[in-house]
């Protein structure tokens, strides 16, 4: 807590102005109690004037002071602010206020508006070689104006916060009424309920729970068929057995793939202006879905993820899974290349703190924390976990070292290998024959030029060469030059396979420094990687790196302390993640910031024997899945209460089950799937649908990095369509699709105009009205009341009331007997109306 301790010399200072201060064995130090009558009169004659005029307006004693730096008092200058102290005693030429003044650093000039006279730096500088005399009223804090005390301090009561105790499986309370209780979830939803003497609502009906059931975990419409067989089956496990086979589904890693990707920013394009590729972005999400499929233990998720790479031998998923580092925006041109490097850091810094850990540590990038209790150097000893990484670049050809890793499987490899080699071998021949001729035809060029040849010239010399060449020279020199060219223009194997990946990365990382102020031109002390030191955990040790690695060992380092047991936030909060992905809003609805400035649990202990559980469990999500499931309240009626409505109207206890409006995704998959277009296919490289001309319009190049897909292709799941930062697919932006360029813990749900009309004119859910038509036909040719049925019950489960069937058929006719369509389109115009109404876009 370099901040928080006077330093060597700013003791000495204090010793000599009369402050008593304590070293650090914790010793007061005695010290005369002010200074010479002469010294606090050159202060208020000759230096007050000049800070009252210039600096007090910025670093007085108002709370709102720049920099953390009051020059109110001797004590507050001493101790100094955002930058380290502003005066030292021992060095005075090394006083940043010194320095400030004098204008000689680009990064920090003071006052702003212009440089000081140096009639007055030399005051200032006279001043500081004095020992910084005040008036015996200002030589600290307690005496004239007080000093804003600083946040991002660690203290026994800050290590006492709930997030940062360990986990602890709490007792199941007791309930009133324990026959409603089928899980110990349901004991602790209850207690809560039982406080405000509230009462649960109904359980939801079997139509409904079984197409909460489908989207919850496939984010797709369950079909009539699906929902006839479990609203008929009498068995008393129907509904474990339901949630069984949903969970073995690949569509189960299909949906809650797409939670995670939110989490850690999956796009793949760079954004900024240019917005350009990241090529096989797509393996990454395809690993993604592959490991929620798998049910791979989520502390296995996480290591391989921040250090995949760090692995031995070959493993091509675990390398895929370090893509994560490589999912933020980059700028291609940074106006500061040095500010890009550590912006790249401070995105993983990011969403390695926010998405794995729950806590905001971007926050104290300048400063302290001004909330939770993270110092300013707990940033940078943290982002030096991934000091090894190199920065980013362009991807495009796939000529990054360090952003692509070849995954081909080593037999494949061996081929290739041993082809490249050849060719290798070749070019160097062939190089060697035209060097020779070369060479010789260069002995006969004038004296400028030969000297040329010897030195960076040589290419404009070569280009000469020709003309000093007998015609049979020439046709043998061409020769040997095209036979080259086309052995280095050879494209690679085929069937070599890439990653976007971390590669290459640095051994023995650069030194990181606390950046004040988070300005990469400054330099504070040197920092160690190391852990947020309110948790009390202690420092890491990182061997050496052995010779001939790839990387520094650190982030396996990180990755293991993140996924350990004994962590007191990653069980927490993807426990809590889970939690919002079935009710819609996590146990801590601020699932990104367990800190202060998030909000609190609402139900802390079914958190904390959740994240026990889920821990003793083996860390597998699909068995958190079925728990939460089979309990009573994720089976309650979304139906209101009016008494409970009054007492808990935003539904904090849980009283009943949220509705839920469908996510982006579930919209454009809902429609191909009752339109019968959906296309099943897995995996493989990003597809692209058809993007209106107007949409395009938009862009500086319309259809630049937009490559249309054609066909049944255009209509695989959503999880597989490109995401490109600067251009989304109207359905999916008017629908809240996520914010790429962040950590999304949240999507928000927005009810909008825009909505509405994208589905009712959009092209795309015209188009698909039309299929849906052509499929009702096709399923129940000629008869209309029976093509409405199967629509209501493709769109919304249930089965509609006679009464129902009637005005809808009778819509159907007059969309042809008044406006004399054909029956194919005014069929297609009633599937567009369901596909507008809220029981098709709402669950519950």
């Amino acid at each position: 807590m370099f901040r928080t301790r006077l330093t060597a010399a700013v003791a000495l200072g204090a010793v000599a102005a009369g402050l008593t201060v304590r070293h650090a064995g914790g010793q007061p130090a005695a010290a005369p109690k002010a200074f010479a009558q002469a010294d606090v009169d050159f202060y208020e004659k000759e230096v007050r004037p000049i800070l009252a005029a210039n600096c007090l307006k910025c670093h007085g004693a108002d709370e709102k002071i720049k920099g953390g730096l009051s020059l109110a008092t001797r004590e507050s200058v001493l101790e100094g602010g955002d930058t380290g102290p502003a005066v030292d005693l021992k060095t005075h030429a090394a006083s940043l206020l010194l320095k400030a003044v004098d204008y000689k650093d680009e990064s920090m000039r003071m006052p702003p508006k212009g440089k000081l006279p140096d009639k007055d730096i030399a005051v200032l500088r006279k001043w500081v070689g004095a020992g910084l005399p005040y008036p015996a009223d200002k030589l600290t804090a307690k005496g004239g104006a007080k000093h804003k005390e600083k946040g991002g301090v660690v203290t026994e009561e800050a290590k006492r916060y709930w997030a940062f105790q360990p986990v602890k499986r709490p007792a199941v309370p007791a309930v009133k009424n324990p026959a409603w209780v089928q899980t110990p979830i349901d004991a602790f939803v209850l207690a809560k309920l039982d406080e405000k003497n509230l009462r649960p609502v109904r359980p939801a009906d079997r139509a409904a729970i079984v197409r909460r059931a489908y989207y919850d975990l496939w984010g797709l419409p369950p079909t009539p068929e699906q929902v006839d067989a479990f609203v008929k089956d009498p068995a008393a496990d129907a509904w474990p057995k339901l949630i069984d086979a949903l969970l073995a589904s690949p569509h189960y890693g299909e949906k809650w793939g797409r939670h995670w990707l939110d989490v850690v920013r999956y796009a793949e394009t760079n954004g900024y202006e240019r917005d350009g590729p990241k090529p096989y972005a797509w393996r990454y999400r395809d690993y993604v879905i592959r490991a929620f499929n798998a049910d791979k233990p989520f502390d296995v998720f996480v290591k391989e993820q921040l250090a995949g790479d760090e692995l031995p031998g070959y493993n091509p998923e675990a390398v895929i899974a370090t893509g994560f580092y490589r999912l933020g925006i980059w700028d291609d041109e940074p106006a500061d290349p040095k500010q890009a490097l550590y912006d790249g850091y401070d995105d993983l810094v990011t969403v390695t703190g926010q998405g794995f850990l729950g806590i905001t540590l971007n926050c104290n990038r300048c400063h302290d924390h001004k909330a939770d209790p993270f110092p300013h150097a707990d940033y940078y000893r943290f982002l030096s976990f991934f000091r090894d990484i190199r920065p980013f670049s362009d991807t495009r050809g796939v000529s990054s070292s360090t952003n692509m890793t070849d995954i081909t499987p080593p037999e494949r490899r061996k081929v290739y290998e041993a082809e490249l080699l050849e060719r290798q071998a070749k070019v160097a021949d062939l190089t060697t024959k035209m060097r020779a001729v070369e060479d010789a035809a260069i002995k006969k060029m004038p004296a400028e030029d030969q000297r040329a040849s010897e030195g960076p010239d040589r290419p404009q010399v070569v280009a000469k060469v020709p003309g000093y060449l007998s015609a049979r020279e020439k046709a043998d020199y061409v020769a040997l030059k095209k036979d080259r060219t086309e052995l280095e223009k050879r494209p690679r194997p085929l069937g070599q396979e890439f990653a976007l990946s971390v590669n290459n990365c640095d051994p023995r990382p650069p030194a990181v420094f606390v950046l004040p102020r988070g300005n990469p031109h400054a330099k504070g002390a040197e920092v160690q990687p190391g852990f947020p030191q309110v948790l009390g955990v202690p420092d890491p040790t990182i061997p050496a790196p052995p010779a001939g690695v790839k990387t520094s060992g650190r982030r396996t380092v990180l990755a293991n302390w993140i996924a350990s047991k004994d962590n007191p936030l990653t069980a927490r909060v993807m426990v809590n993640r889970v939690w919002q992905g079935h009710f819609g809003r996590g146990i801590v609805p601020s699932s990104n910031d367990f800190g202060k400035l998030g909000e609190a649990p609402t139900h802390p202990e079914l958190l904390d024997w959740l994240a026990a559980d889920f821990v003793d469990g083996g860390w597998t999500l699909k068995r958190l899945h079925k728990l939460i499931m089979t309990s009573a309240v994720y089976q309650l009626a979304s139906a209101g209460d009016d008494t409970n409505l009054r007492a808990d109207p935003a539904n904090t206890r849980l009283w009943r089950f949220p509705m839920r409006r469908l996510t982006a995704e579930e919209v454009r998959d809902s429609v191909l799937a009752v339109s019968g277009s959906l296309n099943p296919k897995m995996f493989g490289a990003s597809v692209y649908p058809k993007i209106p001309r107007e949409v395009l319009a938009g862009q500086s190049v319309p259809g630049q990095g937009w490559p249309e897909t054609k066909g049944d292709e255009a209509n695989r799941r959503t999880v597989y369509v490109g995401v490109k930062r600067s251009l989304q697919v109207p359905i999916l932006a008017t629908h809240d699709q996520a914010d790429t360029d962040n950590s999304c813990p949240v999507r928000y749900t927005t009810t909008v105009p825009t909505q509405a009309l994208g589905l009712l004119n959009g092209e795309f859910t015209n188009e698909q009205a039309v299929t849906f038509a052509v499929r009702l036909q096709r399923e129940s040719p000629g008869d209309v009341p029976a093509q409405v049925t199967r629509a209501v019950r493709l769109t919304t489960g249930r089965t509609p009331p006679p009464a129902e069937v009637a005005k809808d058929v009778a819509f159907v006719n007059d969309q042809r007997s008044r406006h004399g369509l054909d029956e194919r389109t005014a069929l297609a115009r009633y599937c567009l109306l369901l596909l507008n109404t809220n029981e098709f876009v709402y669950l519950d």
